[in-house]
């Protein structure tokens, strides 16, 4: 009988979350948040790169990119979460300064990834690098960066879940719970959903092409559908308040999922039909030409001796 009363108490755990998310190395503060998207970025270069190599492509190229992809993807993201969040620091007794804190999370994925890949786009013109094999060898890490940034969302407390007391439920501390469940102290971990949920979809991805070969940007469209696929039952279980929390009856996160899902599969089924196969050239004949001529040895003509 003792067993028996143990036993549920054994099975019943919950994940803590941590009691800061900012720590200081003298005046320099070191944020987790912060700590979480610099370490995303690294490994989606990592992948990249190898990726890249693999597909012809030069060593260097990724990281020279994301000189331009980064910092317009944070741009892009922080803009995406004011404009679709703008009450939150336009709105009556708000402090509109508080739109460029982005140490306090509110990076929005759709305009990171809209604007950084407008950001490569630039730079891959400028290297003379073809758009399309790119996409496909640096999406799977967008992936992986995209799982390694949510935990920033774990230091921060913030876009959890609905309340629950599932043994992986995650503890909210009373300050950082909504006002519609004051007393609630666990949570759906949504974080930790897109974490696996990103990570399974960058195993299948790399799984996918490396099984038929895709090309034509068939990869990138690959990566559209399976995170939007995952976005829009984890977007569902998410509370936090948003402004355009009701639209047409959903979030507007999720009709945004939809939307991009169904413009990849229609991209996917286009190109496979037009454009099977993979690229055999991943670099612009502009370029191509250039680094021949590069190669080239230089002649000179030999000089003789001049006449006394």
């Amino acid at each position: 009988m003792t067993t028996l009363l143990v036993l549920p108490e054994i099975l019943v755990h919950s994940i803590p979350s941590p009691s800061q998310g900012t720590w200081y190395l003298g005046p320099l503060p070191i944020r987790g948040y912060a700590l979480s998207i610099i370490l995303g970025i690294v490994a989606a270069i990592w992948i990249g790169e190898r990726r890249w190599q693999a597909r012809g492509g030069r060593a260097g190229d990724i990281g020279d990119l994301a000189i331009w992809g980064v910092p317009f993807g944070l741009i892009g993201g922080r803009l995406y979460h004011v404009l679709t969040d703008w009450q939150l620091y336009f709105g009556e007794g708000q402090n509109p300064v508080a739109a460029l804190y982005i140490w306090r999370g509110g990076l929005g994925i759709w305009g990171a990834i809209a604007l950084g890949a407008v950001g490569v786009m630039i730079g891959a013109r400028l290297r003379g690098i073809r758009l399309l094999p790119l996409l496909d060898a640096i999406a799977p890490g967008v992936l992986v960066a995209q799982a390694i940034g949510r935990w920033g969302n774990w230091f921060n407390q913030e876009l959890y879940g609905r309340p629950t007391d599932l043994p992986w439920a995650l503890e909210i501390d009373p300050a950082h719970r909504p006002d519609a469940y004051p007393d609630a102290a666990t949570y759906h971990p949504t974080f930790l959903y897109e974490f696996f949920w990103c990570l399974g979809a960058f195993a299948l991805l790399v799984w996918l092409d490396k099984r038929f070969r895709l090309g034509f940007g068939r990869v990138a469209a690959l990566y559209v559908m399976l995170y939007t696929l995952g976005r829009v039952w984890i977007e569902n279980l998410r509370i936090d308040e948003v402004q355009l929390i009701d639209v047409g009856g959903l979030r507007l996160n999720v009709w945004t999922s939809i939307v991009l899902f169904v413009l990849a599969a229609a991209y996917f089924a286009w190109s496979a039909v037009k454009r099977p196969g993979r690229e055999e050239q991943v670099y612009t004949q502009e370029r191509l030409d250039h680094d021949r001529a590069d190669e080239e040895p230089t002649t000179r003509p030999a000089t003789g001796a001049s006449e006394g």
